[in-house]
């Protein structure tokens, strides 16, 4: 599950830069226009590292997997296979709504379908495994989701406040998840 996890990652960043195009100039000011694509990249590309790498400390904490947990993290897969089309809606329409908004959207429904695939595997393992216990109330997970639907409620006002509140998101995750990592054997 890890290996095909980090393979489905790997093409999704790679399908996001392939989205990128340089710009017709060759000066500084060619680079202009594309700036908008190039920050929507940078922090798509931060939110796919950030999933990466915090669900390979989350499966490294679990020991079993059953259906229900491989159901699960396809669900995660989905939603983390839509990034790219987003990032280039937005990117390409940064001073819209509606790109925004579905940006917004894509990111809360990956961090619902995080949450669902901890939930399974703590299922699985019992409220003692280390997962439970390292993640606890999960204070930032729910932080993270009442933040998503600020952010989308906001990119009605203007989009760039969304944006920010969506690069938020990313700097509180930006470290990786300690309180698993914590919990595992050196």
């Amino acid at each position: 599950m890890e290996a095909f996890s980090d393979g489905v990652v790997a093409i999704l960043i790679t399908i996001m830069i392939l989205e990128l195009h340089p710009p017709a100039g060759y000066d500084w000011a060619a680079l202009r226009p594309i700036i908008p694509s190039v920050l929507t990249y940078v922090l798509s590309f931060i939110y796919l590292g950030i999933y990466w790498n915090n669900h390979h400390h989350m499966l490294q904490a679990t020991d079993a997997v059953n259906g229900a947990i491989l159901w699960a993290n396809l669900h995660l897969l989905f939603w983390l296979s839509l990034v790219p089309f987003v990032t280039a809606w937005m990117g390409r329409n940064y001073e819209q709504s509606v790109p925004t908004v579905l940006y917004g959207a894509v990111l809360i429904m990956a961090a619902l379908a995080y949450t669902i695939l901890q939930k399974a595997i703590i299922r699985e393992e019992g409220r003692d495994s280390r997962l439970a216990k390292a993640i606890g109330q999960d204070r930032k997970g729910l932080a993270s989701l009442l933040l998503y639907a600020s952010g989308i409620a906001l990119a009605f006002v203007h989009p760039w406040i969304a944006d920010a509140v969506y690069a938020t998101v990313a700097l509180i995750w930006l470290v990786p998840d300690r309180r698993i990592e914590t919990r595992l054997p050196r």
